[in-house]
């Protein structure tokens, strides 16, 4: 046993946990933990230049990694509070961070002063939990306790309150004999009465449909996912933001379920006899919790880690809790001898009629729209990335209506490959997160689709990008606008159009400015060409793609049927 001080406790905590990278900025209420991880040569710290975007980049390396992404906000006040955007979204994605929170001198709380905020109190409703330490001696019990309760089901962000004063004291230091960690899967194949009456239902269905979710995509389980699926013969769709949920490819695959899925996978919702809701809540993006995307008749058997979630937006006819790909697997291999042979023949039915469709959307959406020397639309753009990015490619997207278009429009082979806002719809969010995954997952390749007013929220880390060698591929949409609200305004405002315009920098030429490599299309003949320079140039590159500013569209017009008409 030796003193060491708290701010060398913490850096020895997170070491045993296996933590090998952490992104973070550096500030003056955390210094004894950058001086320990100056000596720390096992851990890669990833300096930034904001704490949210900071956020975002350990949000996508938690989620290409399956292991805990580690903030380090290190000052409080201002660098705490930039914190909590970030957060936020790695909450709505249920996303292993822990945010380690520089904070105030425990002798100086409620005295008003400089940069105090109630961190405990701003950051409790965007985390899974946040504890404030308070005695060095603490330290090590409690940051074990931060990764523990980020990697119980369900996942999602953890913060710790760092006191400058706690992380100055000497304490006495051992190496910890039991570090807790939880491992994914295994923990429950869901009880034996709602396994038994989710066999009956299925061995009886003709026209099955399975949902898969971030239950099978977070645990990387997309083989007992498909094991079911096989099994019964049954498409299989995914919820929106985990299209990588299954491989792109597999004859079962239907895509992307719900009004902002393909018209394929959706009609099947509407139509199915059983609905298998693997790892999801049939949530918001799935369903806009309205039986216009479900069918009201359809047998509903969800299965779900999180007993809240069972159940919660529509009624089902079996809930299962436990490990989704657990109880996929246990269902898988007893359903094929309890169905007869009508019944199979009835879902061979079903599923050919599916497949034939599902491949006719691939070839409608493939067919070249608009003149390739005109202005380009987004279609062209989705279609050029398909046929240059490669199958292991990783791919992190924004919100807004470009980004949006894209979920269902590019093809995901192998999990996990896609990383989105999910249902915080954070614009700004995927460049940053594109980085988390690079240092996650450096032998993939990342790009990182944006429209211009995301990326322009971000493009300070474009140096983060190259002082660490961070080579992503960031591919901006530039139509010159905030495209969703330019669509509400022109859909049921009457065309008065105020905030919607954004200009903008040429962003080839910022990147260039940065040290990046920046590159252009402004036609769409030249994307291709663009994209394969970009992906084989070795550096931190952008890809500025100028596209039709009037290729408007309205994702939410449920939002607005009120104003049918555009009246003001």
């Amino acid at each position: 046993m030796s003193k060491i001080t708290g701010g060398k406790a913490v850096v020895e905590s997170i070491r045993a946990e296996s933590v090998n990278h952490v992104f973070g900025l550096i500030g003056s209420a955390t210094m004894e933990i950058f001086d320990a991880l100056h000596d720390a040569d096992d851990i890669r710290f990833i300096g930034v230049r904001d704490e949210r975007t900071g956020t975002h980049m350990a949000d996508g390396y938690a989620r290409a990694s399956g292991k805990v992404g580690v903030i380090l906000a290190g000052q409080n006040g201002p660098g705490v509070t930039n914190l909590v955007t970030g957060l936020a979204q790695a909450r709505a994605a249920y996303s292993s961070v822990v945010a380690l929170a520089g904070s105030l001198s425990t002798g100086h709380v409620y005295r008003d002063a400089f940069q105090e905020v109630d961190q405990q109190s701003l950051l409790t409703p965007v985390t899974k939990k946040t504890w404030t330490v308070t005695r060095a001696d603490r330290l090590s019990e409690m940051t074990a306790e931060a990764f523990r309760t980020a990697m119980s089901p369900r996942r999602g962000p953890v913060a710790l309150n760092l006191p400058r004063d706690v992380l100055a004291s000497q304490t006495d230091w051992e190496e910890p004999k039991l570090i807790s960690r939880f491992m994914a899967g295994g923990f429950s194949n869901g009880d034996l009465a709602s396994l038994d009456a989710a066999l009956e239902i299925l061995s009886k269905t003709e026209r099955p449909l399975i949902i898969a979710g971030g239950g099978i995509k977070n645990a990387g389980a997309h083989w007992n996912a498909l094991e079911l699926a096989e099994a019964l013969n049954a498409p299989i769709a995914t919820s929106p933001g985990h299209g990588d949920a299954v491989p792109f490819g597999h004859p079962l695959n239907a895509g992307q379920v719900g009004p902002r899925g393909n018209i394929v996978a959706s009609t099947l919702a509407r139509e199915a006899d059983v609905i298998v809701a693997l790892g999801t809540r049939l949530g918001f993006n799935t369903t806009f919790y309205s039986y216009d995307n479900l069918n009201i008749s359809a047998k509903i058997i969800q299965i779900e880690a999180e007993p809240t979630a069972i159940g919660r937006f529509f009624p089902v006819e079996v809930g299962i809790l436990g490990d989704a790909a657990t109880v996929a697997s246990s269902l898988a291999g007893e359903i094929a001898s309890l169905r007869s042979n009508a019944t199979c023949a009835s879902t061979a039915t079903w599923t050919s009629d599916f497949q034939a469709k599902y491949a006719g959307y691939l070839t409608e959406r493939d067919a070249q729209l608009g003149e390739v020397n005109l202005t380009t639309q987004p279609a062209q753009v989705y279609k050029a990335m398909r046929a240059v990015l490669p199958e292991d490619a990783m791919i992190s997207l924004d919100a807004g209506t470009l980004c949006l278009q894209a979920t269902d429009a590019l093809n995901y082979y192998n999990p996990p490959s896609l990383f989105s806002p999910l249902d915080f719809g954070l614009v700004g969010f995927s460049y940053a997160c594109g980085l988390g995954v690079k240092a996650a997952c450096p032998d993939r390749p990342v790009i990182s689709l944006m429209g211009d007013g995301g990326f322009g929220m971000t493009t300070s880390e474009i140096g983060t990008a190259v002082s660490h060698d961070l080579n992503t591929v960031a591919v901006v949409l530039n139509n010159g606008c905030w495209g969703a609200e330019k669509a509400y305004q022109k859909d049921f405002f009457g065309q008065r159009y105020i905030g919607a315009d954004v200009p903008n920098p040429p962003y080839d030429k910022l990147a260039e400015l940065w040290g990046a490599r920046g590159f252009r299309a402004d036609r769409a003949k030249d994307i291709e060409n663009a994209l394969t320079d970009a992906l084989s140039c070795g550096q931190p590159a952008v890809v500025e793609i100028a596209v039709d500013p009037n290729a408007l569209y309205s994702f939410r017009r449920d939002s607005f049927q009120h104003r049918v008409g555009g009246q003001n």
